[in-house]
């Protein structure tokens, strides 16, 4: 950590009164956009530059309320919604999950199933409606004021999404509150439940989105897909929410290519954002050619 970040940090601790006097020593925590710093037993999160642009801070703190009290994420502690700092109790002895902490504990799978499960029977009502091509265009825009290419051939692909949209509209799921940017080192695991953080992108959605966006991140398989399912459902689950689950697979790599492009245009350093696009969208393109995905769409057309 450099002294220019340690400062920032320590300047905005100030505002924040549970830690306004705190002289103990921080350490820097993980992110991709944003800064984030262990400090006590509280975990600070300062937002990353440009943030601003496409984060409503205020609907994030309403959020991340109510999934602490839905008891799938750490207790609120403070949060500014003009400055977008955060503060959340920090969970002790919690694993910070990613696709190899997946891989290798199949109950971590299903206890990600369950904190869904708990979270979209909450009741929850989140102030932002989480709109997949609207948020496409909604990114689109802000890349339009950018320098900086779209991959080959990516407005040919959201033509094709037409047909989802439409069979999406035809089979609508009732909306639920939805984490809806399930990285995997977002699910900090204790062993015995996963809490969630990170509720930046959160809304009212489809709840499949959250199932079909984390088997992405997560990269998993076929058994892992089962295993989340069935933890989230209890069961087996019906036809129309495995093909939902599939079809936002191809949908939520369409969209997060243009959230990769929008990190490459503000200079984010925190990965090489031009290949992260390039291989989200490539990944799209080729789940949408599969005759699993080709099944899934016949699925909702017809249900």
């Amino acid at each position: 950590m450099t002294d220019d970040t340690e400062t920032q940090l320590r300047a905005s601790l100030k505002a924040i009164p549970s830690l306004a006097a705190y002289t103990g020593p921080v350490e820097r925590l993980g992110g991709l956009t944003n800064l984030v710093f262990r400090v006590g037993d509280a975990c600070v999160r300062l937002p990353g530059a440009g943030t601003e642009e496409y984060i409503n801070r205020a609907h994030e703190a309403v959020a991340a309320r109510a999934a602490a009290e839905a008891g799938v994420s750490p207790q609120v502690l403070h949060a500014d919604p003009d400055t977008g700092v955060m503060a959340t109790r920090f969970i002790e002895d919690a694993l910070t999950m990613t696709p190899e902490g997946f891989r290798g504990d199949i109950g971590a799978v299903r206890r990600a199933g369950e904190a869904f499960r708990r979270l979209h029977r909450s009741g929850a009502e989140f102030p932002f409606t989480f709109e997949l091509f609207s948020m496409i265009d909604e990114y689109l825009a802000i890349l339009s004021t950018k320098d900086v290419d779209l991959p080959a051939g990516y407005y040919d692909v959201v033509r094709e999404a037409e047909t989802v949209r439409t069979a999406l509209a035809k089979n609508p799921a009732p909306l639920v509150a939805c984490h809806c940017d399930p990285l995997c080192e977002n699910f900090l695991d204790t062993g015995d439940r996963i809490f969630i953080v990170d509720w930046e992108y959160s809304g009212m959605n489809d709840p499949m989105w959250d199932l079909g966006d984390l088997s992405v991140e997560g990269e998993f398989d076929a058994a892992q897909d089962q295993a989340l399912l069935e933890a989230y459902f209890g069961g087996e689950p019906d036809a129309s929410d495995r093909a939902r689950m599939v079809i936002y697979k191809a949908m939520c790599d369409l969209l997060w290519t243009l959230w990769g492009l929008i990190q490459l245009a503000n200079h984010n350093p925190a990965e090489d954002f031009r290949a992260y696009a390039d291989g989200r969208f490539a990944r799209c393109r080729k789940l949408m050619t599969t005759e699993q995905f080709a099944s899934c769409l016949e699925t909702l057309q017809s249900g």
